[in-house]
């Protein structure tokens, strides 16, 4: 079938295109990013035919303010309702079927397995805590969304509530904040947090300390979080870190 036939998308290459919306920068979603012509490639369609699939993803996207296409079909509907209703499996399901048609399955003969884990169930963790990375840093167009630090190797994904103790957003995008590595640390220490007009609120156990080393700390009270378009934080995830982690 040539390319430029129209064919019916599958379920298979919804999750693909979904994967890949969860990864492209919000400003990104055209014809011309390398990544939606290397898909367009693999799946035999055209670059305009994957470019407008992801704009009708962003129509449905209950995180968006502004929607996008409108041309939406039932199964892109279900499948996009599957993937946002179990992050966890459907993440790791579309990073298997990413890693087959690019023809590198994953490679974890490497894993060394503690006690009571699977090797199975390793990989999924490492796989799905590389797709949240993606997905939070893309989602804040890869700088820190407190101080605008544009150097990935310095970011980190930060959960908003922790991994370790929320299953159910693990994986949920909106559980993320893109903040540098020692800001990070401080929200995750309770340290700093954002309030609910998405304003970093730092701890009196700082503000109030001497050292002039923590003006690195001290002077982004009051800094207004760089919001991202979609995948907005949660205000229920921030509320429960105020709550529960800040050290006010």
């Amino acid at each position: 079938m040539s390319v430029t036939e129209r064919k019916p998308w599958q379920r298979d290459e919804l999750i693909l295109a979904i994967n890949l919306y969860c990864k492209t920068p919000f400003g990104r979603i055209h014809v011309r990013n390398p990544a939606i012509i290397e898909l367009a490639e693999l799946l035999g369609r055209t670059p305009g035919s994957v470019s407008y699939k992801l704009a009708n993803f962003a129509s449905i996207d209950p995180s968006l303010d502004r929607k996008g296409a409108s041309n939406v079909s039932r199964l892109d509907r279900e499948t996009w309702n599957e993937f946002y209703k179990n992050w966890d499996e459907m993440a790791f399901e579309s990073e298997q079927l990413s890693a087959k048609i690019h023809g590198n399955p994953f490679q974890d003969d490497s894993i060394e397995l503690p006690i009571g884990n699977t090797r199975e169930a390793l990989v999924k963790v490492r796989v799905n805590q590389n797709f949240f990375r993606q997905m939070v840093l893309s989602t804040y167009n890869f700088t820190c969304c407190i101080t605008g630090l544009p150097l990935t190797d310095l970011l980190v994904a930060s959960h908003i509530k922790p991994w370790a103790i929320d299953e159910k957003n693990r994986m949920n995008p909106r559980n993320g904040l893109c903040l540098n590595a020692l800001h990070d640390k401080a929200f995750d220490k309770g340290l700093i947090t954002i309030d609910e007009n998405f304003k970093v609120v730092v701890s009196s156990l700082i503000q109030n300390a001497s050292q002039p080393q923590l003006g690195l700390i001290q002077n982004i009270h009051g800094v207004l979080l760089k919001v991202p378009n979609r995948f907005r934080p949660d205000p229920e995830l921030l509320d429960w870190h105020r709550t529960s982690i800040f050290r006010g």
